[in-house]
C-alpha cells in the first residue's frame, strides 16, 4: 500500500487529491493536510469585499473530502523533510511515499511599514466582514488601489476591484477619485503594448489613475510612501501585500534564499524525488524569463498532471503527462461585463497571452468556474 500527502487544501492540493483518488486504488492512502478548515475560490473574496455576495457561499468544508476516500487532517505543519518525503503535523510524523506540496503563497504586509495599521488587506479572507463595512461607511474622496510587492495572486485582480469599486461607489453617489499603483512596469506587462493599452482604457473610461513603476516602501496614515521619495495621499487604502513562500517551505530546503520552490517546469518535481510543487509556491519561468503568473487555474492544472505521474509510479505504468502552461483568468471590466487574460503562458518564444473582447457571457462564466468546481470537488 502506498501514501501519497497533499500538503495544502487549496486550488492545488483539493484537485490533486480527487483525481489521485479516481487513479488509485482504495488500498493506496491519499491524506490532505490544512490548517484551514474550508476551501474557497479565490476571486470570492472580492465579490464579498464589494458587497456582492456572501463569502459562506462560496466555501466548503474540506472534510467533504473523506466521503471520497480522502483522510483530511486539520493541523499546523510544523515541518516538511523533503529528502525523507515525510511531514511533521499537528505533533505527529507521517511518512509517504510521493509528496504534493501546494501551500501557495504567504501574504507577507508586515514587510511593509504601516501596512497592517492603515490599509485593507485586500487578499485576506479573514477580515472580509470588517473590510466590507468600511467600505460601505466610507464618505467619499481619494482611494488608492496598491500592488506593494511582487509577483502577487491573480495579477487581474486589483484592475478588477478598482474598476467594480467604482462602479459601487458611483451608484450610491460617492464623490471617489480612485488610482491604482504598481511596482510593474505596465497594468499587465504579459499582455504586451496592445493588451495593456485596452486594459488601461478599461481604467480611463472609469476615470481611474494608473501609475506604474511605483515600489512603496511604507503606509503612514493617509499617505504612501514610494521608494524615490513620492508620496501619494488616500481617504481609503486597498493594498495587495508582498508575498513569500510559507515559512515552513522556506525552513524545509525546498527553497533557496527565500525564493521560490524550483520545479521541473514539465513534471513538477522538485530536486527531491517524489516530492513535488504545484501553484502559487512554486516557480516556473516562462520565455520571457518571467514567471507563471500565480493564479487558481495554473494550480489545477499542475496538479492533474502530477496526479498523472504520481498514479504512474505507483502502479508502475507509464504516463506521458506533462504541464502545458495554458489557461486564463477572468476579469470584470464594469457594466455588467468581463473579459480573459488567457492563452498559452509556457509557449516556446515568448508568452502566446492575449485580452480577448469583453462580454456579459465572461461574468456568467466566472460564477460557473466556481460553482462547477465547488460541485465536482465536494
Amino acid at each position: 500500500m502506498a501514501h501519497v500527502l497533499i500538503l495544502g487544501g487549496g486550488f492545488g492540493g483539493v484537485p490533486t487529491a480527487r483525481r489521485l483518488r479516481e487513479l488509485l486504488p482504495a488500498e493506496h492512502e491519499i491524506t490532505l493536510v490544512d490548517r484551514r478548515d474550508t476551501f474557497m475560490v479565490g476571486f470570492r473574496k472580492t465579490w464579498s469585499l464589494l458587497g456582492e455576495a456572501p463569502l459562506a457561499e462560496g466555501q466548503r468544508k474540506l472534510a467533504a473530502l473523506e466521503k471520497y476516500g480522502i483522510r483530511y487532517l486539520q493541523a499546523d505543519i510544523e515541518a516538511i523533510h523533503p529528502a525523507e518525503v515525510a511531514v511533521t503535523a499537528g505533533g505527529q510524523r507521517l511518512q509517504a511515499d510521493a509528496m504534493v506540496v501546494a501551500l501557495g503563497a504567504a501574504l507577507a504586509p508586515e514587510r511593509i511599514p504601516g501596512f497592517s495599521e492603515h490599509a485593507i488587506n485586500a487578499y485576506d479572507p479573514d477580515g472580509v466582514e470588517q473590510d466590507a463595512a468600511k467600505i460601505r461607511a466610507f464618505p467619499g474622496g481619494r482611494v488608492l488601489v496598491g500592488v506593494f510587492g511582487k509577483p502577487y495572486k491573480c495579477p487581474p485582480a486589483p484592475y478588477e476591484l478598482a474598476i467594480l469599486l467604482k462602479e459601487k461607489l458611483d451608484a450610491r453617489q460617492v464623490e471617489a477619485q480612485i488610482a491604482v499603483f504598481t511596482p510593474l512596469p505596465a497594468t499587465l506587462p504579459i499582455l504586451g503594448d496592445e493588451g495593456c493599452a485596452s486594459l488601461d482604457g478599461y481604467l480611463a473610461r472609469k476615470r481611474i489613475t494608473f501609475h506604474p513603476n511605483r515600489v512603496a516602501r511604507a503606509v503612514e496614515p493617509g499617505e504612501v510612501l514610494f521608494e524615490d521619495g513620492s508620496r501619494m495621499p488616500f481617504d481609503l487604502l486597498l493594498g495587495i501585500p508582498p508575498h513569500q513562500p510559507p515559512e515552513v517551505v522556506r525552513r524545509s530546503g525546498l527553497t533557496a534564499a527565500g525564493a521560490w520552490v524550483k520545479v521541473n517546469r514539465l513534471t513538477l518535481e522538485t530536486d527531491f524525488p517524489g516530492v513535488f510543487a504545484i501553484g502559487d509556491v512554486n516557480a516556473i519561468p516562462m520565455a520571457n524569463g518571467n514567471p507563471l503568473p500565480k493564479a487558481g487555474v495554473f494550480a489545477q492544472g499542475e496538479g492533474m498532471v502530477v496526479a498523472e505521474r504520481i498514479a504512474a509510479r505507483i502502479l508502475g505504468t507509464e504516463t506521458q503527462a506533462e504541464y502545458d502552461g495554458r489557461g486564463g483568468c477572468f476579469l470584470e471590466v464594469g457594466n455588467g461585463k468581463a473579459v480573459m487574460v488567457e492563452g498559452h503562458f509556457l509557449a516556446e518564444g515568448r508568452p502566446q497571452v492575449s485580452l480577448t473582447p469583453a462580454s456579459p457571457g465572461y461574468v456568467q462564466d466566472k460564477w460557473d468556474f466556481e460553482s462547477q468546481r465547488l460541485e465536482a470537488w465536494f
